[in-house]
């Protein structure tokens, strides 16, 4: 699929689909970070971090 992604849709010689490759990358991070993990968060029990007091 990558290799797909790389050969077949990103335009270009290969430094550019190098640097276009960087960017995909960069805003699928981005876009995880902001948006996907929050949400995704608040419904995980690894964030429970509660301690007993006994």
């Amino acid at each position: 699929m990558y290799a797909w992604i790389f050969n077949e849709v990103l335009p270009g010689p290969l430094w550019l689909r190098i640097i276009l490759a960087l960017l995909l990358v960069a805003a699928t991070v981005f876009v995880l970070m902001e948006f996907v993990f929050p949400v995704v968060s608040e419904y995980s029990p690894l964030n429970d971090s509660t301690l007993d007091g006994s």
